[in-house]
């Protein structure tokens, strides 16, 4: 069965496209990715997303562009499709269905309530394929967080019978998985906190908008971590509530980053040791959670790093020094692409939703039961 996945992330950067091949009962090996691409945003578009998600429109124009800019995404979702049906040589309706996660601008698990946008009917439209969309809403409605989601594929494509490892998704938000070795009943999941949302809203609050990251962590690399910021950053409440749990840009976005630019602009320090902190802030994080978060005394022989943030040579080198007993690598080293793994995830949820077969793992989200996430828009 051949499923295209669509992910944008809460940096709202742009979307990843995979077109997987799975086997068509509910297996889930061997599986094939046939083609992955990146298509990216705008800064317009972007800067749309973030205002829209942070509440930052008057009251009279956030309906008109909460419904403007499902329909866009619509169309980009839908184009993403093609192109990468395109890259693949695979004609649009040979493809089974695309899932897309959509673009989340609201996530509210004490109101068991979310949003994602990006019309799912549109991109059927444009498409001529059935589309599987909305998978959140349902773990919301069996009394889950609706997150984290992409556990279930971590388990499928990273678990190991005889290595005990982590999955670290590093987008805009921090996100967990541990998987220990033969104990697929053990894994859970959650949200650590924040990644690249306070660094990268840090970079365009003091750039007016001229640069929109720290590309290749240079400036990270460049400054040093404020021991005194570090611990302010670390005394989160947040941080050490139990799992499942999960947060979003309405906690760790736009408001709070800016807010860190000007106190630190105020003082006259450099900005590169702002961003040194934050990516300090980021690996402590994780460090904390794998060591007071997870069942038991875990051993995490090795955590594998995925998302945007595995691409950060800064992020990558504050883990390995925040975790010196665990091997910190990007989950290139088996097999899975760091840039694709979430875009994979939801290509498989969404095999899964056509099969009727359950699709996230109740453990990590809170969900009261198993339960087959998604709702599908008929091809064309």
């Amino acid at each position: 069965m051949q499923v295209i996945g669509l992910m944008s992330g809460t940096s709202a950067d742009g979307i990843d496209a995979a077109l997987v091949e799975w086997p068509d009962g509910p297996e889930t090996r061997p599986y094939r990715l046939r083609a992955f691409r990146e298509r990216p945003f705008e800064p317009e578009l972007q800067e749309r997303i973030h205002a829209l998600a942070a509440g930052r429109l008057p009251g009279d124009r956030v309906l008109s562009e909460l419904a403007a800019l499902d329909v866009e995404l619509g169309e980009r979702f839908a184009e993403a499709a093609l192109e990468l049906a395109a890259d693949a040589g695979v004609r649009a309706g040979a493809i089974d269905a695309i899932a897309s996660h959509g673009q989340t601008v609201a996530h509210h698990p004490e109101r068991r309530a979310t949003l994602q946008i990006g019309d799912p009917s549109v991109i059927a439209e444009r498409t001529g394929c059935r589309v599987v969309a909305d998978f959140r809403a349902r773990d919301l409605a069996a009394g889950g967080e609706g997150a984290p989601l992409a556990p279930f594929f971590h388990l499928a494509a990273l678990g190991d019978p005889e290595e005990s490892r982590a999955a670290l998704n590093l987008g805009g938000i921090a996100n967990l998985t541990w998987l220990p070795a033969g104990r697929p009943e053990e894994v859970i999941a959650f949200d650590v906190g924040p990644a690249n949302a306070l660094i990268d809203g840090v970079v365009r609050a003091a750039s007016q908008g001229a640069e929109r990251i720290d590309r290749d962590g240079r400036g990270a690399l460049r400054g040093r971590a404020d021991p005194a910021l570090l611990a302010r950053l670390l005394d989160d409440d947040y941080l050490a509530r139990p799992a499942p749990k999960s947060t979003g840009r309405e906690r760790y976005g736009s408001a709070e980053a800016e807010a860190l630019a000007a106190e630190w602009q105020r003082a006259r320090r450099d900005i590169d040791d702002l961003l040194a902190t934050l990516v300090a802030f980021t690996a402590e994080a994780v460090a904390r959670a794998c060591r007071e978060l997870l069942p038991g005394e875990p051993r995490v022989d090795r955590l594998l790093v995925c998302g945007g943030g595995a691409r950060n040579p800064a992020v990558l080198a504050s883990l390995v020094r925040a975790m010196p007993r665990t091997a910190v690598q990007p989950s290139d080293a088996v097999g899975v692409p760091a840039d694709a793994v979430e875009a994979m995830a939801f290509s498989l949820m969404g095999r899964n939703t056509l099969l009727g077969v359950p699709n996230h793992l109740p453990a990590c989200t809170g969900a009261s039961r198993a339960a087959v996430l998604g709702e599908v828009v008929p091809a064309r």
